[in-house]
């Protein structure tokens, strides 16, 4: 069940979504490697998120640079913990001022794979030269950014969902809708430490923005028409995630087990399916309100793969 070595950090693109407005878009969107972006505006630049290495922040920054005149981040936002978005902070101007949600800088802050990756990836991880950078600047449900004459609105869904401190950048004016990693798009979801039930409600809060541009955490940038697609395909997923789950907890089997058993069927064809092992053990923990083993997860994911899991960093 294993896969072959991915792309790698040279595939980046910056790309211009509307006037001033920014994805950098990471082929093939798997482990650790994810999609950033920019808004400028006449009172300053804000970055959305950076990227897990030095190297390939190095040339996000360097690609927003060129298309910016050299313009320096004023602001920067990151939309969860994650290290493939967050551990390229300390890249930015120390300037910069750092914003995330209260429940997500806490989590970066106690983030224990930036100093010790597991060896469950293939090539193991090097992030290069980096330093734990937190946000400075921390908030609950709503913070706006008035970037001149553009508005920007981070918001986050009031709970869990791909992780506890979730945060989108929605430009109402521009209808663009940068979603951090509550989209995935054309490869598996990742909720070990969110929430099933919350990844399943966010799908609405998602869509109820109705925007024309979706910048999703991994994968290509959708139009407004091609959302509803996503957010299905996200909840048939997810479905088969919860409902897998439950009979799994019925009939006493592990996540592996279950696993091992199920059919991914349509999702079979997704990177990274692996997932599915660390995503039954998210909904069996939820289900039974126990706390998630990360360890054994990311250990089962492994097993089912046959190997480490591959990455490109």
């Amino acid at each position: 069940m294993g896969q072959t070595a991915r792309t790698g950090p040279e595939a980046g693109a910056l790309t211009e979504v509307v006037d001033g407005v920014y994805a950098w878009v990471q082929p093939d969107g798997t482990w650790w490697v994810n999609n950033a972006g920019a808004v400028t505006g006449e009172d300053g630049l804000l970055v959305v998120d950076t990227c897990a290495t030095e190297t390939r922040t190095r040339r996000f920054l360097g690609a927003l640079a060129a298309a910016t005149a050299g313009t320096p981040p004023r602001w920067a936002v990151n939309t969860h913990q994650h290290g493939d978005h967050t551990y390229g902070n300390s890249l930015l101007p120390d300037s910069t001022v750092l914003i995330g949600q209260t429940g997500m800088r806490a989590a970066l802050d106690a983030d224990p794979l930036f100093e010790n990756p597991p060896p469950v990836w293939e090539p193991a991880p090097d992030w290069g030269g980096v330093t734990r950078r937190l946000p400075s600047v921390t908030f609950d449900r709503e913070l706006t950014l008035h970037l001149g004459g553009r508005r920007v609105d981070l918001r986050h869904p009031g709970y869990a969902a791909h992780t506890v401190g979730d945060v989108v950048a929605w430009l109402p004016e521009e209808r663009v809708l940068f979603t951090g990693d509550l989209l995935f798009h054309g490869l598996t979801p990742l909720l070990l430490m969110g929430s099933l039930d919350g990844a399943l409600r966010s799908l609405d809060w998602v869509r109820s923005f109705a925007p024309d541009h979706v910048v999703p955490g991994h994968g290509p940038v959708v139009g407004g028409s091609g959302l509803d697609a996503v957010l299905a395909e996200h909840e048939r997923y997810y479905r088969f995630v919860l409902d897998t789950a439950k009979r799994a907890v019925r009939e006493g089997r592990t996540p592996l087990e279950a696993a091992y058993a199920a059919d991914l069927g349509e999702f079979g064809a997704w990177a990274d399916p692996e997932r599915i092992v660390m995503n039954l053990h998210r909904a069996r923990a939820d289900l039974i309100g126990e706390p998630l083993d990360l360890d054994l997860a990311l250990g089962d994911a492994v097993e089912w793969n046959g190997g480490p899991m591959p990455t490109s960093v």
